[in-house]
């Protein structure tokens, strides 16, 4: 549940019953294989799917796996059992070129997709990325393959690993003023590629270290990238972000913008204080000046843009 209004980041929609049940039974799968619709990723192209383009909401082009060579059986992930019954797997294959259809990301089409159909592709990318970091084991070193339907992969002494999810924290920090002076902190992280003329500024976040809880991951990290205190820390919902294998738990926090801002320039190239009137103006499409560049908020499939929508609109 969402602590911070009823609606819910953008990849953490679903309306699939993933049926775990079914993984270990290869009579039921081999039987749902035959009458299953398959979404098919492109991972020479770093997992891309076909999207519908002569549809007012972009849909997840799945086939019948009938139409498929029957060698991509043997590497078909289960995905689940949607609400009318039918068994949905992923495959990896190139696509066709199929009018009227174009190949996508997730992170490009994600908010845009339908409940259903950003589940599925947030878990078959979830799934695929694992699958292709996991070629061996950590601990006997032995080649794996994918065993149960795509949820596991065993080496050849029957060792066993499972999909790895990496949790990391989000937060927007603000000021905890309501209105259009309220303001929230920013940064511009010192990795991400310049953009001519724009510069993004976006949330902070990290991953949470062993033995950590996210709230502590939440008070170290700003503390770390930007020197900034928090305090009042609520959660605000949570998404996977399979790029290749984060789960983000979001947060809000506020803090004294009085506080001298003292960057970590490894982490954060550059970070500031926004009003409720500038993320507006730039949500909107208007120019808002960042020293030379003009200022660019997180992607639309993001937790991040979730987090900064909520405290615009005094949500949270």
């Amino acid at each position: 549940m969402s602590g911070c209004g009823e609606s819910s980041p953008p990849l953490a929609r679903s309306t699939l019953d993933r049926a775990a049940h079914r993984r270990t039974d290869p009579q039921w799968l081999a039987q749902a294989w035959a009458g299953a619709r398959v979404l098919i990723l492109d991972v020479e192209a770093g997992g891309r799917a076909l999207i519908r383009t002569d549809t007012e909401v972009p849909e997840l082009v799945l086939v019948a796996a009938g139409e498929l060579p029957p060698a991509l059986a043997a590497d078909a992930m289960f995905l689940g059992v949607e609400p009318d019954g039918a068994p949905v797997f992923c495959v990896h294959s190139a696509l066709a070129a199929v009018p009227q259809t174009r190949p996508a990301h997730l992170r490009d089409v994600g908010h845009l997709l339908s409940d259903r159909d950003a589940g599925l592709f947030t878990t078959g990318l979830a799934l695929t990325n694992w699958h292709l970091r996991h070629l061996y084991h950590p601990v006997t070193g032995e080649p794996t393959r994918a065993d149960e339907a795509g949820w596991t992969r065993v080496d050849r002494t029957g060792e066993r690993v499972w999909p790895r999810t990496d949790p990391a924290m989000i937060v927007l920090v603000h000021d905890g003023v309501s209105g259009v002076e309220g303001r929230c902190l920013l940064g511009n992280n010192a990795t991400w590629p310049s953009t001519k003329g724009r510069r993004r500024f976006s949330c902070l976040a990290g991953y949470l270290e062993p033995g950590e809880s996210a709230e502590a991951a939440v008070l170290r990290e700003v503390r770390e990238e930007v020197g900034v205190e928090v305090s009042d820390i609520r959660y605000a919902g949570s998404q996977a972000w399979p790029f290749p294998g984060s789960l983000m738990l979001g947060f809000l926090a506020t803090a004294d913008p009085a506080q001298p801002l003292r960057l970590d320039p490894t982490e954060i190239a550059d970070a500031r204080w926004f009003s409720r009137q500038e993320i507006g103006a730039a949500l909107a499409g208007q120019p808002v000046e960042v020293g030379d560049a003009r200022l660019l908020l997180p992607p639309p499939s993001s937790i991040a843009l979730f987090l900064v929508d909520r405290w615009l609109a005094g949500r949270c």
